[in-house]
């Protein structure tokens, strides 16, 4: 079965059932190895990256957000 499909079986679950999924996703993700903790980090390392390249997002500097974030708790 393809993500797509299973994706699409979860999504129609009811509402119960898709939060207990959820609840096991979640707790399984507690017991993965640190080798396959840091896979997963620079798989998300490198999307973000290429990302940039591509032009898709663009980057702020973290002067900026800590402004923000001071205007916003104000």
């Amino acid at each position: 079965m393809d993500f797509d499909t299973l994706e699409k079986q979860a999504l129609g679950l009811p509402v119960k059932d898709r939060a207990r999924l959820v609840q096991d996703l979640l707790e399984s993700l507690d017991k993965l190895t640190p080798a396959e903790v840091q896979s997963l980090w620079l798989d998300e390392a490198e999307r973000r990256a290429n990302q940039i390249d591509r032009g898709e997002v663009s980057l702020v500097s973290a002067e900026s957000v800590a402004l923000e974030a001071r205007a916003i708790l104000r």
